[in-house]
């Protein structure tokens, strides 16, 4: 299904710099000069932030404060064409649980006047309460006053949390990265208040140890040759070593152990959905993202990556299109958005095409739709000409027909992280293999710029116990930087290892054919793809890569790294690569 969106923006870029934090001394000095979100490097206008966080402030709290129907009864983004596959697999997919629904058009503002008044209470939960109700039909409610108390104390909670996922308190330069403070696990704790906890938590001070890896394999095996006595005897003995409150290890062993439970049981893909529909407030999402951005660099530097390849491209040009394979709720876009808005000779007519996979039901495009019209209430107020055309239909079948390319613009295409979702040979054979028929498409299309990202990973075999292998390999790299950058008793970093990690390994290990849906491959197996699709790679950005590693060095634990490895950029933790990006052109 494919809608269009199209709207010529006329508010003034100014008013949208409402977040941005200022002082009367800060303001008397002049901005360094420096890489920015348009993508150039002469900038000295104070308007346009010089970190790609500041940026999506507004639109991550307007999708988490805005009053509208809840979605936590819709289906996740992830779903695909064939409603087999499985329905979430980042962040990103929690985020659709509370995040407010928009209409089918974007509305004056007269228009909300009689809209039923939303009570946000300190956990995040909404009810509805419209505003003409007696004091009969609603005794139990609180009176008007306290009311608004109450939204103001939800917002500032929110808008709290926000700023300290966001900014640097006390630092100069407003942004994530500008100073170690920001840091959790450079945050001093007392060492008393520490060995107090394991006191108090130490029932039994002699520990039997046991090699969970091991014992993991061992059960891996028996999943695979159908011992059932040895299954459940080795699960149990996992199950005894093992917790989502331990180490890296009993964390990672915990997760697994439900895995090869699920797998054996036949009931992988019943325990991935259940999880994927999972529900979850607003608080609890913004602090979890809050750890998952504050411990973890990849999804932060793709995007300035990419963003700052757009906008040297983009320099100068009237028109500029962009087809994002995997938009998702279009978080990308609007650092670019505002980086353009400041353009010398005004910003270029930003058109995107958003793809991604249908949803079930009788709107299959509406979660893609939506995210055309936040993108567009964006573009409004910093009066940048928008275009939005969502296309929700499996990859592979999308036509080049559906993309409306213009010759005089200039062509970027996007995909960042999803075609791992996209199956492979393995499932389809050789001859209608998705993935190729996705690559030739964007052949076709003979971009200007392609700029593809991907997780390194090689836990995609067909065989059981070799996938299992790698993956535990992978996911212990996950869990082991995880406890390095966080504290043990985070419960925010509790619920991200469960809903994010702990669903993507149920689907890698209990699920097989349409239903397994995490299918990475290693950046060089991508190489050969891309090559042999009639690709080319573009020579890295070394201004960007030098960027790239200062933030990451201030901002970040020392075991983080990022490296230029055959003009792809390489993010990993201890020397294992996790995730690669790079550009392309055609040949």
């Amino acid at each position: 299904m494919n809608t269009l969106l199209q709207l010529q923006c006329s508010t003034a870029a100014e008013t949208m710099l409402k977040t941005t934090v200022t002082s009367p001394n800060l303001e008397k000095k002049k901005k360094k000069k420096g890489w920015c979100s348009c993508g150039c490097t002469e900038c000295d206008d104070p308007n346009i932030p010089h970190d790609y966080f500041e940026a999506v402030l507004d639109y991550i709290n307007d999708m988490l404060m805005g009053e509208e129907d809840e979605l936590t009864n819709k289906s996740s983004m992830y779903h695909n064409c064939s409603a087999l596959q499985a329905t979430e697999k980042s962040f990103y997919d929690v985020l659709a649980q509370t995040q407010p629904s928009f209409p089918s058009m974007i509305p004056d503002q007269s228009e909300y006047v009689c809209d039923p008044v939303i009570r946000v209470s300190l956990r995040g939960k909404k009810n509805r309460q419209p505003p003409e109700c007696d004091h009969e039909q609603h005794r139990s409610n609180k009176v008007a006053g306290g009311l608004g108390e109450e939204e103001e104390l939800m917002k500032t909670e929110v808008m709290t949390m926000i700023d300290k996922l966001l900014l640097c308190p006390g630092s100069v330069e407003v942004g994530l990265h500008d100073e170690l403070a920001c840091c959790p696990f450079d945050k001093p704790v007392n060492p008393s208040l520490l060995a107090e906890k394991q006191r108090r938590k130490r029932v039994n001070p002699v520990k039997e140890i046991v090699d969970l890896k091991i014992l993991l394999t061992h059960c891996a095996q028996a999943v695979s040759s159908n011992n059932k006595l040895a299954v459940e005897n080795l699960l149990e003995k996992i199950r005894k070593h093992s917790s989502p409150r331990g180490d890296s290890d009993e964390r990672l062993a915990h997760y697994f152990a439900d895995a090869l439970e699920a797998r054996f049981a036949g009931t992988g893909m019943d325990l991935y959905t259940n999880l994927a529909s999972s529900k979850i407030n607003a608080c609890d999402i913004v602090k979890a993202y809050q750890v998952y951005v504050s411990a973890c660099p990849f999804k932060k530097m793709s995007n300035i990556y990419a963003n700052k390849m757009i906008g040297n491209l983009a320099r100068g040009s009237p028109k500029l299109h962009i087809i994002d394979f995997g938009i998702l709720y279009g978080f990308q876009w609007p650092c670019l958005i505002q980086g353009l808005s400041a353009r010398p000779g005004g910003p270029p007519s930003l058109r995107i095409t958003g793809i991604d996979f249908p949803q079930p039901g009788f709107r299959p495009a509406e979660r893609v739709e939506e995210t055309g019209l936040r993108l567009a209430d964006y573009c409004k107020r910093f009066n940048v000409p928008f275009e939005y055309h969502a296309i929700a239909k499996p990859w592979d079948s999308v036509k080049i027909e559906d993309l409306q390319i213009n010759k005089d613009e200039i062509l970027v295409v996007n995909c960042l992280y999803r075609l791992r979702n996209v199956f492979d040979e393995t499932v389809l054979g050789t001859v209608d293999c998705p993935r190729e028929s996705v690559l030739k498409l964007i052949k076709s299309m003979k971009p200007d710029l392609f700029i593809h990202g991907v997780v390194n990973g090689n836990y995609n075999a067909p065989f059981f116990l070799t996938r299992f292998r790698e993956a535990y390999f992978n996911f212990s790299v996950l869990f082991d930087m995880f406890g390095a950058a966080l504290h043990r008793e985070d419960e925010e970093r509790l619920l991200f290892e469960k809903e994010v990690i702990g669903r993507e390994v149920i689907n890698v290990i209990a699920c097989e054919g349409t239903k397994r849906i995490e299918r990475p491959e290693t950046y060089k197996q991508w190489q050969v793809r891309n090559e042999r699709a009639g690709f080319k790679v573009v020579p890295m950005n070394q201004e960007i890569m030098k960027e790239v590693k200062a933030k990451v060095k201030i901002g970040f634990h020392k075991d983080f790294m990022v490296d230029n490895d055959g003009d792809w950029m390489v993010q990993g933790w201890k020397g294992r690569v996790i995730y690669a990006i790079s550009s392309w052109k055609t040949a």
